[in-house]
């Protein structure tokens, strides 16, 4: 009885648990750096990102693997079909001098070093450097734009709940003055259309209320889609905006930063050098080809001893090759053509980059500017909303004001209110798009 009971018990108990560590794992408090952590170790992007810094980097050491000597081995086993042996006619009867070998064995160990290939290979080791350079650029700017990415989703969850708790306040300060109102009604002091005038504000107020926690929700699979985890986790925000004062530079001087730290314009530098290398390695054919061989040959028969002998015997050989394209109707013009506007294309694409790079700075920088001037007007806003907000609702209470005044002074106080959520976070990610454009 007891081992049935206990059969049927365990597997409820373990399933309970499984729940429990799921329903665990669904729930995550995360500061703005943890979640940043976070993003960078599960973001698919930016793995297939690292994955081209590797691919680019094993290329390197195949190109230059090709300017070292290489060592082949070649083995070949050969039927002949039977033919007569040749021989001649002696004093004696015929003598044979070829006889017929039908089975042919050859093994050939071949080794070989370019010395000098008009540049070709060092241009082609040059080309894959700077390209893995430029791919490893390419792989900070995907990290940088992830890092950016993750903290503006993480600051609109931040201002989603925000607004909702603002929502929410509100709610619950519409809910005290329409008690107030409704005592208000049964002493006489209020008319029944100040009663509703107030139950309309709290409907639209909770319609709002709707809205912001759908905000909410959306905000945090925002977020959840950026770190690489599960949709239905719940975030909690544990970092808050940091209102204090930064002092960048000069306009001029954060261009110039940006000009020497953004990874764009260091991968873009990298591609114009590789481009370079392009173009001698396309004059290369104009240079003669010289390379070095040696080659060692075990067969049986050996064709280089006679007569043959079904045997191994073995023999070797070494040279120097040399070769030179001598005409080739103009390729090799059409192919430096080609490398050399692919230059002036690189050098293009860079000028291109400094242009955008700069005036993503200066708009990013006027935008820090504008955002801290926002946030002072919004908190005195604030400030004022709450006062008149406090006046009229003492006001109210004493049957000195109209609901109609109650309506708007809780209007202006939540328009206050939003304003300023709004622009401090505006400020947080205006100040992350101004560190992210200038290389920070």
């Amino acid at each position: 009885m007891i081992r049935s009971r206990l059969k049927f018990i365990l597997p409820v108990f373990g399933f309970v648990l499984f729940n429990i560590s799921i329903n665990a794992q669904e729930k995550l408090s995360l500061t703005v750096e943890q979640a940043i952590e976070l993003g960078l170790q599960n973001s698919k992007t930016l793995h297939s990102s690292l994955m081209k810094v590797k691919s680019s980097e094993a290329r390197v050491s195949e190109v230059n693997a090709l300017r070292l000597p290489s060592l082949k081995l070649s083995a070949v086993y050969r039927k002949l079909s039977r033919v007569e042996p040749f021989s001649i006619q002696g004093p004696t009867g015929p003598i044979t001098i070829a006889p017929t070998i039908l089975d042919n064995y050859a093994t050939q160990l071949t080794l070989s070093q370019p010395l000098f290939t008009g540049f070709r290979l060092l241009s082609n080791s040059n080309i894959a450097e700077y390209t893995a350079s430029a791919t490893n650029e390419d792989y900070n700017k995907d990290k940088n734009e992830l890092i950016f990415n993750i903290k503006n989703a993480y600051w609109s969850l931040f201002k989603t709940t925000q607004l909702k708790n603002v929502m929410d306040d509100n709610v619950q300060m519409i809910k005290a003055h329409l008690e107030d109102a409704k005592n208000l009604l049964k002493v006489g002091m209020l008319t029944q259309n100040d009663v509703l005038k107030l139950e309309v504000q709290l409907s639209n107020m909770m319609f709002n209320q709707v809205d912001a926690e759908n905000a909410v929700k959306l905000a945090t699979v925002g977020l959840n889609s950026v770190l690489g985890i599960a949709l239905t986790t719940s975030i909690e925000i544990n970092s808050s905006v940091n209102l204090m004062q930064f002092n960048y530079d000069e306009l001029n001087k954060l261009i110039n930063d940006a000009v020497e730290k953004r990874p764009e314009i260091k991968s873009a530098d990298y591609r114009i050098k590789a481009s370079e290398a392009g173009v001698t390695m396309a004059k290369s054919s104009w240079y003669p080809q010289i390379s070095l061989f040696g080659n060692y040959y075990s067969s049986r028969p050996n064709q280089r001893i006679f007569p043959s002998k079904d045997e191994f015997k073995d023999t070797w050989d070494a040279g120097v090759n040399l070769s030179l394209n001598i005409w080739d109707w103009l390729t090799t013009a059409h192919q430096t053509e080609q490398a050399e506007a692919t230059l002036s294309q690189a050098e293009d694409g860079l000028g291109i980059i400094k242009d955008n790079i700069a005036l993503e700075v200066t708009q990013n920088y006027l935008n820090v500017n504008q955002s801290k001037r926002k946030i002072e007007i919004s908190q005195l806003a604030v400030k004022q909303a709450d006062e008149n907000m406090r006046m009229t609702a003492d006001k109210f209470k004493n049957g000195l004001a109209l609901s109609s005044e109650v309506v708007d002074a809780e209007t202006a106080q939540s328009t206050a209110k939003i304003n300023y959520t709004n622009s401090i976070v505006d400020f947080e990610l205006a100040k992350a798009r101004l560190d992210k454009s200038i290389g920070k």
